[in-house]
């Protein structure tokens, strides 16, 4: 989950709620130049954080404060295999789009234990396999891979509230045309990218969070409730085209 602090005390946005803001940013984008299968590549969006059940995980910091998924660098390789096994469900491409999101989150870490190199192998074999299968160019699979990061990475600076004030420039990330992008918050409160990337010249994305007051928590089944009888928020944001 994400958790941002408030005056009164956290802030908390699901990370299967942050997925799907991804997926509606993604399905905002200009049609003449959409990633390959856009919409299976929306689907993979939507489900990548599926791994993220966060009424069955330990919730909390040392201090009994809710955890951010930032503070959290456990690598649970049973999860990762479940959430490509379910992903495979769902269709190859979307198999293979998650799978080259493990191996991105995973990568770094190789070397440090025998069954997570094995795991990054399983990997890139099944990329390799069904990329063939899928007969598509590896770069277009890399393009929708990185169509899928920008998503990914937009969606958190908003969840994050990551956006600099002053209207000042904040980059995103490179997107599938290797051109990078940058996003900037008006003093009206209004959205913008540049170059724009979209379909239409102005719309809003909307996500539900909940506000708790109480700051510690004995255990994360306490936290789980709280969270449950909290009540909804909509976050929304406009973007348009400047």
């Amino acid at each position: 989950m994400i958790v941002n602090p408030t005056l009164n005390g956290w802030e908390i946005i699901y990370h299967r709620a942050h997925a799907l803001l991804a997926a509606q940013l993604a399905g905002q984008w200009r049609r003449k130049n959409a990633p390959a299968r856009l919409y299976e590549t929306l689907a993979a969006i939507s489900h990548h954080d599926d791994l993220e059940k966060e009424w069955e995980e330990d919730l909390l910091t040392e201090v009994g404060a809710p955890m951010d998924f930032m503070l959290n660098p456990d690598i649970d390789i049973e999860r990762m295999a479940n959430l490509g096994k379910n992903a495979r469900y769902r269709g190859r491409w979307v198999a293979l789009l998650i799978s080259k999101h493990m191996s991105w989150l995973l990568e770094p870490s190789r070397g440090k234990m025998p069954e997570l190199d094995k795991f990054l192998d399983e990997q890139l074999e099944n990329q390799k396999l069904w990329t063939q299968e899928l007969d598509i160019e590896k770069k277009d699979v890399d393009a929708a891979y990185a169509f899928m990061q920008w998503c990914d990475r937009l969606s958190l600076i908003l969840c994050q509230k990551q956006l600099p004030d002053a209207e000042r420039w904040l980059e995103i990330t490179t997107g599938p045309d290797d051109e990078r992008y940058d996003i900037m918050q008006r003093s009206d409160s209004l959205l913008t990218v540049k170059p724009w990337p979209f379909e239409d010249e102005k719309f809003t994305v909307n996500i539900e969070a909940c506000d708790i007051t109480q700051l510690k928590f004995k255990s994360s089944s306490e936290l789980s409730q709280v969270l449950q009888e909290a009540p909804i928020k909509i976050l929304e944001w406009t973007f348009v085209k400047s």
